[in-house]
């Protein structure tokens, strides 16, 4: 999990998780996960689902990668980041995916654009928001909301620190490196022959796709 996931989250989809609703989350980054711990809606069923036990508590573990272990119409919310990049066959995932959530039930996917490639065990797919439309369009899901965005990068605004399209900030743990990358930039914003020694800081981009069965 990373910073710009949760501000996509927060920032977009945050609404959508009303009082005693049922929630699944496909690969979730520890128990209890960033989302939910965002969310933190104690009301929930916050259910989790991986292919692998990688933390102990999860509520599914399916042997299969495209059909789970779930009734159809199980839940009405389906959360899933930072996943989808690791699926080889996304189309027979989301329709799976579509299975399984209610009529009318949200669906939240936040997908990494900028990161390098990182293979658990693969990584197949970056996608901006004309492919996560196809691809919802293709499984018959209705798109509410499709974005592609830094949320992170405002951070460096008022340091007068560039950015550029990466990893998260956050994601290596460089707290002392990052503050002084940001007094150094400030330091010579205002030594316009020196502006071309700024250092950028890399910070992710992601899309966040919001969408229903109807």
């Amino acid at each position: 999990m990373h910073l710009n996931s949760e501000l996509l989250l927060r920032k977009y989809a945050l609404g959508y998780f009303k009082d005693n609703l049922r929630v699944l989350e496909i690969g979730p980054a520890g128990i209890p996960s960033a989302y939910q711990k965002m969310v933190n809606n104690p009301t929930l069923t916050w259910h989790t689902l991986d292919l692998h036990e990688s933390f102990p508590g999860l509520t599914y573990i399916s042997k299969e990668e495209y059909h789970y272990p779930i009734d159809s119409e199980s839940y009405d919310i389906i959360i899933t980041g930072q996943v989808i990049e690791h699926v080889k066959k996304i189309w027979l995932w989301l329709d799976e995916l579509k299975r399984i959530l209610r009529k009318n039930g949200t669906m939240v996917i936040i997908n990494p654009v900028s990161w390098p490639y990182h293979a658990f065990p693969v990584d197949c797919w970056r996608i901006f928001p004309d492919g996560m439309k196809a691809l919802c369009e293709e499984v018959n899901l209705e798109v509410i909301l499709c974005e592609f965005e830094s949320i992170e990068a405002q951070h460096f605004s008022s340091s007068l620190t560039p950015t550029i399209p990466g990893q998260s900030y956050t994601y290596l743990n460089q707290k002392k490196k990052i503050t002084l990358i940001k007094f150094w930039n400030g330091l010579i914003h205002y030594l316009p022959i020196l502006n071309k020694l700024k250092v950028s800081v890399e910070v992710a981009y992601d899309t966040i796709t919001v969408v229903t069965k109807n």
